[in-house]
């Protein structure tokens, strides 16, 4: 077996994928490879890692190349020896992932991705938890808009309520205010590929459904969680709220978040997401329309000849995406109430100024990868798989305003 060499700080795996490009754009522009922060990308075609190295002009020329397979655990292992952190972008994690995720545990390799497959995150505990707290290695599931925005502004309300009341909030809401951004066909094959899995093996829809499914055994929380699948009145946001699709695994990984970090925000901590689409009728009409549309993508998602038409007919395929153009327009604004058990309030907001999915995750992605590296030591965190809260806290909020384009902001 390989021992970690650590030849460079970061491996971009899945580099020629959709998002992996954007990511590599954003290294080379905010991590020069003449800087000290060493890194490569990786993946299993050399040609293609060869025309995006290309395409990145001269400031890439001296760009390591490493070719690894999704499907070849001996390529994983000798990416893994060769860094100390490897970022995936190779999705659906559920069908491509697991190997590269024994590889970084087996070895220590720090390990980061943008999965929203809370099936798959359950399972990767289930099988590799107690062998990542053994050898050193850090895992973080979650670190694009889903699930960084969520669970960081999460994290900062608390450290708000904390400083301005002496006492954490008991239930928060996030609110979507406003958010522009498209979906690629990456995403969609992830969301596509729950529902066979689902359709396979009908006990995911319990793991799926339970709030706390990716929770340690000993979490205690037994409060009744609201989904938020219906349209609903929203009294501490005075509008009507919808669904939000990317609620099902945000909150999961907040609810993980309060079980791990110390002390956590409340034993009986409360936690929803919703869209808010107005006041009156119009804003009721809007509500019930997403909550429509989503119910219909879900029926139609679920039966195999409707999924097997929109894939082929209506989805975005898998490296399709937003323009360049689109992603620079993109944008998003999640606000955050919430309540102490004495009825003290308060309500932040977090912002992006990217495509949520594209633009603004590749920046978050790299900025977390980069906090594992120079910012938070073995000794200080020691191997597990953490959340972005309970490993980056401010350090990563901190990197993210200066470097990525967020912001966090206390409200009146």
């Amino acid at each position: 077996m390989p021992q970690n060499t650590a030849k460079f700080d970061i491996v971009i795996f899945g580099a020629s994928s959709f998002v992996g490009q954007i990511l590599t754009r954003y290294m080379v522009a905010q991590f020069p490879l003449e800087g000290e922060l060493k890194w490569a990308i990786a993946g299993r075609s050399q040609s293609k890692l060869e025309e995006l190295k290309s395409s990145l002009g001269n400031a890439a020329q001296d760009l390591d190349i490493l070719v690894a397979d999704a499907a070849d655990e001996d390529s994983l292992d000798a990416m893994c020896a060769a860094t100390r952190v490897v970022i995936s972008t190779v999705g659906p994690y559920a069908l491509y992932g697991e190997p590269l995720v024994k590889a970084c545990v087996t070895l220590g390799t720090d390990y980061c991705d943008l999965t929203g497959e809370v099936q798959w995150i359950a399972k990767m505990l289930e099988s590799y938890e107690e062998q990542a707290k053994k050898s050193g290695a850090r895992i973080v599931h979650s670190c694009g808009f889903d699930s960084i925005p969520s669970d960081l502004g999460v994290y900062f309300l608390q450290q708000q309520a904390k400083q301005k009341f002496g006492e954490t909030c008991s239930s928060v809401k996030m609110r979507v205010k406003a958010m522009k951004g498209a979906a690629s066909g990456g995403t969609v094959a992830s969301m596509t590929n729950i529902f066979k899995e689902v359709a396979s093996d009908p006990s995911l829809r319990k793991t799926l459904a339970n709030p706390y499914a990716i929770c340690p055994k000993e979490h205690g929380n037994k409060t009744y969680q609201d989904s938020m699948n219906r349209p609903q009145y929203d009294d501490d946001f005075n509008s009507w709220v919808a669904p939000f699709v990317m609620a099902v695994i945000n909150t999961r990984i907040v609810h993980r978040s309060n079980s791990l970090i110390d002390g956590g925000y409340s034993q009986n901590f409360e936690y929803n997401e919703a869209m808010l689409t107005g006041k009156g009728i119009m804003g009721g009409g809007m509500a019930a329309g997403v909550g429509i549309g989503l119910g219909g993508f879900a029926i139609a998602a679920a039966i195999p000849p409707t999924r097997w038409a929109m894939e082929k007919f209506i989805l975005p395929k898998p490296g399709e995406g937003p323009s360049p153009e689109a992603q620079e327009k993109g944008f998003y604004d999640l606000r955050f109430y919430g309540k102490t058990e004495t009825g003290q309030e308060i309500r932040c907001k977090v912002t992006g100024d990217q495509d949520p999915g594209y633009g603004s995750t590749g920046k978050m992605l790299a900025q977390a990868a980069a906090c594992l590296v120079q910012d938070i030591s073995k000794e200080q965190v020691q191997g597990g798989f953490w959340t972005p809260a309970s490993i980056f806290g401010n350090k990563l909020i901190e990197r993210l305003e200066s470097h990525a384009g967020l912001t966090f902001e206390t409200l009146d």
